[in-house]
């Protein structure tokens, strides 16, 4: 179980975050039962306790109280990368320099490993630093443009007319990132 999952507690007992109490416990019984140990066909006592130590919390009012301030932190830290860019939802410049970015480090794959081209979103994601839910729309656009495949083992790689798209545009990529030059005073 991955820690997102596993510090997520509306995730793991199925709820939303405006619960009553009532359903809190009512879905926590219903689960309970199915990923209890002592089930043969769906127990799991990782599972079993993960969701006990869920309930545990909210099903007291003060824990979840003091669950859901860093709850709601958490959730507004994960889209902040989206806002932070420009302060524009929708940066269109950021996004460009994004596609053009992943066209490049797959374009780099192919050249330096032609035996094993692809790349894994969750290496795009760290040599970024988007988290994947950032990264969903760039993807499809260079997918549906046929920028990029997606082979069978997940893996991305760059197509011949991505190849041409980032040769084409690479200059306009150097120039965007480069600091611009300090202007000297004329004396």
């Amino acid at each position: 179980m991955s820690d997102a999952l596993a510090d997520d507690y509306y995730e793991l007992l199925q709820i939303s975050p405006n619960a009553e109490p009532d359903t809190v416990h009512r879905v926590y019984r219903l689960l309970a039962q199915r990923l209890h140990p002592d089930n043969k066909q769906t127990g799991s006592e990782a599972r079993f306790r993960a969701l006990s130590e869920a309930y545990g919390v909210l099903s007291d009012p003060a824990k979840r109280a003091k669950y859901d301030v860093s709850y709601h932190a958490r959730r507004k830290d994960r889209w902040k990368l989206v806002s932070s860019a420009s302060g524009d939802e929708n940066d269109f410049e950021a996004e460009q320099l994004v596609r053009l970015t992943v066209l490049e480090v797959l374009y780099t794959r192919r050249r330096t490993e032609p035996g094993e081209p692809g790349v894994y979103i969750l290496d795009i994601e760290q040599l970024l630093g988007r988290p994947r839910e950032h990264l969903q729309f760039t993807i499809w656009y260079l997918a549906q443009k046929e920028f990029i495949r997606t082979a069978d083992d997940a893996r991305l790689t760059i197509t011949a007319e991505g190849v041409e798209y980032l040769e084409r545009n690479y200059v306009a990529v150097v120039q965007r990132r480069r600091l611009p030059a300090p202007k000297t005073a004329d004396r």
